[in-house]
């Protein structure tokens, strides 16, 4: 009794009384809140601008970017838009307008691809057609890499085309969207005529039709299991012109 008697006279100090009173309205809300460093610490992601949330969405970024560069084998492409139509759809209550795009997509390299595609708005259809274009694009066998290895015919529907190869300087002789295709494709001599239509579609697809008849004497060569300057030298030219040519081809 006399311990709790002797408690009670120091709490009854009137200095010590206010100053306790002062400070507990800070204390409350001290303790309320928690200790300052419970938002940094374990649960901090969970607020707005949280370290964990925000480091999981630049991961999530950067993995998006990474399957992009893959999908593009981190290369530089030539796009060319070739055609863009208007389209119409007769629905219920009028007409529905969209757009149709036809893009050529290359490396300049010998890799090709055309694509097309549709949308209500024209930057739509375009991105649907060079990706499509990306997916189709195949390789061309080139001569010193500027020409094509031998001539060439192609057929599609109405269309028909013929592909020459040129000596240096002659330039790419073609018009519409056959020249596009030969300017992505990184071919700078070469000799072509366009028969029949005249349908941008058809004169592609015609085009593309030839190309992928275009073979290299390495690849003849090894189908047929002979050397490259036996089947340069049967076109009239001496053994030592044939086995100059033969190794100055490089694919």
């Amino acid at each position: 009794m006399a311990d709790e008697n002797q408690t009670n006279e120091v709490n009854t100090d009137p200095a010590e009384a206010a100053a306790v009173a002062d400070a507990a309205p800070a204390q409350a809300e001290e303790q309320r809140r928690g200790p300052r460093g419970g938002r940094g610490g374990p649960g901090g992601g969970r607020g707005r601008g949280g370290n964990d949330r925000g480091g999981g969405r630049g991961r999530r970024d950067d993995r998006r970017g990474g399957r992009g560069g893959d999908d593009d084998g981190g290369e530089e492409l030539i796009e060319k838009l070739v055609h863009i139509n208007r389209v119409s759809k007769t629905v219920k209550g009028g007409k529905r307008f969209g757009f149709a795009a036809l893009v050529i997509v290359g490396d300049g390299k010998g890799r090709a691809g055309f694509g097309h595609g549709k949308a209500r708005e024209v930057p739509e259809a375009i991105s649907k057609a060079t990706a499509a274009a990306k997916k189709a694009m195949i390789r061309v066998p080139l001569r010193d890499g500027r020409t094509l290895h031998h001539d060439g015919l192609g057929h599609f529907g109405a269309g028909r085309v013929t592909v020459r190869s040129a000596p240096s300087g002659t330039g790419i002789i073609a018009g519409g969207p056959m020249r596009a295709i030969f300017e992505s494709l990184g071919v700078h001599d070469v000799v072509t005529k366009s028969v029949g239509t005249s349908n941008p579609y058809n004169m592609i697809r015609a085009t593309f039709e030839a190309l992928k008849d275009q073979a290299s004497p390495r690849s003849v060569s090894q189908r047929r299991g002979k050397k490259v300057a036996d089947l340069l030298g049967r076109g009239g030219a001496s053994v030592a012109e044939a086995e100059a040519q033969a190794e100055a081809i490089t694919e």
